[in-house]
């Protein structure tokens, strides 16, 4: 069974709360129970952390076994070269995605530190970004 793991960054785990009218009001639990059954031959695993320090060590615990991550490292991703790094590091292919559209946003969340580590970058479609980069996933498997 292809295993693919999504890892959310900081305060991502406000979700349903923090700015509704950007991220909307459900859950990352609640999309992630639904991602659940939509996947179901897919072995799905969720992580969040609001600290730089588990989301590398996460990459290098799933970086060499999972068939896809899925990283959505928020304000990290302007700004953490560790982050980055880790994310070269490892084996396992990496989608960099954002639920809002950066580039709408304030200037400096204009760059990625990420983004040319990765084998791909979806922004700015909500939720269903995490369904798009799964699907890729799942085609890439039957394409190899």
């Amino acid at each position: 069974m292809m295993r693919i793991d999504i890892i959310n960054g900081p305060n991502l785990n406000l979700l349903g709360i923090r700015e509704p009218e950007v991220y909307g009001v459900k859950t990352f639990e609640e999309y992630f129970s639904s991602l659940k059954v939509l996947f179901s031959e897919i072995d799905l695993h969720y992580f969040q952390s609001n600290l730089e320090g588990e989301i590398i060590n996460r990459l290098h615990e799933i970086g060499f076994s999972s068939d896809g991550i899925i990283l959505n490292a928020a304000g990290y991703t302007h700004t953490s070269v560790a982050i980055a790094d880790a994310v070269a590091a490892i084996r396992t292919p990496v989608i960099e995605l954002h639920i809002s559209n950066v580039f709408a946003r304030e200037e400096f969340r204009h760059q990625s530190l990420m983004a040319s580590k990765c084998v791909g970058l979806i922004g700015g479609l909500g939720l269903k970004g995490y369904e798009l980069a799964i699907q890729y996933f799942i085609d890439s498997n039957k394409n190899s």
